[in-house]
């Protein structure tokens, strides 16, 4: 070996041992007589001193290195002076007296400081990635990734789960996103799909008999991105059989509070996890991926603003439609540009606009439509929202799934604004009885509100002939300071049902069979009632790491636009490659 120990191992017990270290160049000051080098590599930083009366050709050698330059130190571990020691360091007791100073390889200048305060743009790191990851922050979330997936699989394992990899070339099935294909040579015209999950596969593996799976899994999903999402990702693909709902959410809430309170070293906020019906957060909060550590809930105010004077109230409400709010609290001294911008924000919610109402400090109302309401009103309309002398009144008035979206913008905004979603404890919910289906109003038909293996709750299946917009399923979901962290469900392992949701969504007999025979077939063959899970790694380590979004979790992610600015991909292929796959390319395509 190159070192005997790593730069950050050495501490006063190791004083007087000679010692070999290897890493690179973190920073280097020069003193003349003395030169002292700060070696790095992924478990710290050691200060190395190179003095030119002890070692005169390791002086000469330190003399021609720069930052990132790959070094290796022989020496002896000597105590530092009382007065130099550092105590941000964890080997600041102790220094290596370098005797022998061998250059491994030299480096050129880097493009960004690796070892600097200064954040560089993304693109820049990006671009140079594999000198982003030598960086303390990307190391410490990277090695947090890796000791989370060794916590899962140490876990899963003591409790009689079998690890089964699943295959990457699998069938294009309707699984809720658009596939990425991949071409097979050997059958010309026909491909491949990378798996947005192996959901069809980890149903089989339940008929297979092995009754408790996981493994760590790559999906792909072909979406725009966005801070959360990512075109490849990794989840911890699950499934039990001979399990109901409860014992699936008390696996994995048992995990995650074990896994977060070893490996990350923060807490759960609240244990056992809220299990909230879809309904209730909706209601309550606008989403089903609600951020529980904070109020500012939405409060509907229907019934009083009906009888205001204010057309665009009244005629929401007489076509059916909602007229709701969340009051912001200290927020009655925002402007008119405050205001605009809140505006911005349910705008790109789908809202034609906000209305707002300032409670001043004497309790009087300030607000551009109070004319249109009388005194008693206004004050019960304040008294119903809970507002106190100082908060602002914001309201939305549309169809509900757009007044919903748009609130729950602005109660996310104003969580960051007014400091409500500080780093600390992770607070965890379910989210559960969710619709099983949605209505398609373009295609006349019911679409699955989570996929079409969801199992409908055991007393709902009658409503499948009769009214199934009605029926409830046996989804359920894990929320995480505002992000859908996991989503599973007890599924169907009954081929009549099974067909039925087929029918609803569309798809005839024919069409079931081309695509899931293989599934529809299986389930006559001993199928057990199942379930199973899918936590998403990388948004778990995200908020773990208490980082803004994915890529700063991923060792090599992909752009906004789903490019890797570092390896130049996608990217144009040989003509001979495309022939050998019997394609051929649209004339008005144009490269980026």
């Amino acid at each position: 070996m190159l070192k005997s120990h790593t730069c950050g191992e050495l501490r006063a017990e190791h004083i007087g041992q000679e010692v070999k270290l290897a890493g690179w160049v973190n920073r280097r000051r020069d003193y003349g007589s003395l030169v002292f080098v700060d070696l790095r590599d992924r478990w710290g930083v050691t200060q190395v001193v190179v003095d030119a009366g002890r070692s005169p050709e390791a002086k000469e050698t330190v003399a021609r290195i720069g930052h990132e330059y790959v070094l290796q130190i022989e020496g002896e571990v000597v105590a530092r002076s009382p007065e130099s020691v550092n105590d941000k360091l964890a080997t600041g007791e102790i220094e290596i007296q370098a005797r022998q100073v061998r250059i491994l390889n030299p480096a050129k200048t880097p493009p960004f400081e690796i070892s600097g305060d200064i954040e560089p743009g993304e693109e820049t790191r990006m671009r140079w990635r594999y000198l982003d990851l030598r960086r303390e922050r990307m190391q410490r979330n990277i090695i947090l990734r890796h000791n989370a997936i060794w916590f899962i699989r140490r876990y899963l394992n003591e409790r009689g789960f079998v690890e089964i990899e699943t295959p990457i070339l699998f069938k294009s099935t309707p699984e809720g996103a658009r596939d990425y294909l991949v071409p097979s040579r050997v059958h010309p015209g026909k491909f491949y799909a990378l798996p947005q999950s192996p959901q069809q596969l980890k149903q089989l593996l339940m008929v297979a008999g092995y009754e408790k799976y996981f493994q760590i899994a790559r999906c792909f999903r072909d979406e725009d991105q966005r801070g959360d999402r990512q075109p490849e990702f990794t989840q911890l693909d699950m499934e039990m059989s001979f399990v109901e709902r409860d014992d699936v959410l008390d696996l994995i809430e048992s995990l995650m509070t074990a896994m977060i309170e070893e490996v990350s070293g923060r807490g759960v906020a609240k244990k056992p996890f809220p299990r909230l019906s879809y309904a209730e957060v909706i209601d309550r909060f606008g989403t089903d991926r609600p951020d529980i550590r904070f109020g500012l809930e939405l409060t509907d105010i229907g019934k009083i603003v009906a009888r205001s004077d204010f057309k665009v109230f009244t005629s929401t409400i007489e076509v059916g439609n909602k007229v709701r709010a969340i009051v912001a609290p200290n927020c009655a001294g925002y402007s008119r540009k405050d205001i605009a911008d809140l505006e911005e924000i349910v705008k790109d919610a789908g809202a034609k606009g906000l209305a707002t109402i300032a409670v001043q400090e004497d309790g009087t109302p300030k607000s551009s439509i109070a004319k249109f309401f009388a005194d008693d009103l206004m004050q019960e309309l304040i008294a119903a929202v809970g507002a106190s002398p100082g908060d602002l009144i914001l309201m939305v008035a549309d169809v509900p799934s757009v007044v919903n979206e748009a609130l729950s913008a602005l109660r996310t905004e104003f969580g960051k604004r007014l400091n409500l979603v500080a780093n600390g404890d992770l607070s965890f919910c379910w989210v559960i009885d969710f619709p099983l289906f949605e209505w398609n109003a373009d295609e006349d038909r019911w679409d699955p509100s989570h996929h079409m293996f969801t199992s409908p709750k055991p007393e709902h299946v009658a409503l499948l002939d009769t009214d199934p917009g009605k029926v409830l399923s046996q989804q359920y979901d894990l929320v995480c300071n505002g992000y859908e962290v996991a989503g599973g469900s007890i599924r169907i392992h009954d081929r009549n049902v099974q067909e039925k949701i087929f029918a609803l969504i569309g798809l005839d007999v024919e069409q079931a069979k081309e695509r899931f025979g293989h599934m529809l077939e299986a389930f006559e063959y001993g199928a057990p009632p199942h379930g199973g899970i899918a936590p998403g790694i990388d948004r778990l380590v995200m908020l773990m790491a208490g980082e803004p979004n994915i890529r700063e979790v991923i060792a090599f992610p992909k752009s906004q636009r789903a490019a890797d600015l570092m390896a130049g991909a996608p990217s144009e292929v040989d003509q001979q490659q495309l022939d050998d796959l019997h394609i051929k390319l649209a004339d008005d395509i144009k490269p980026d």
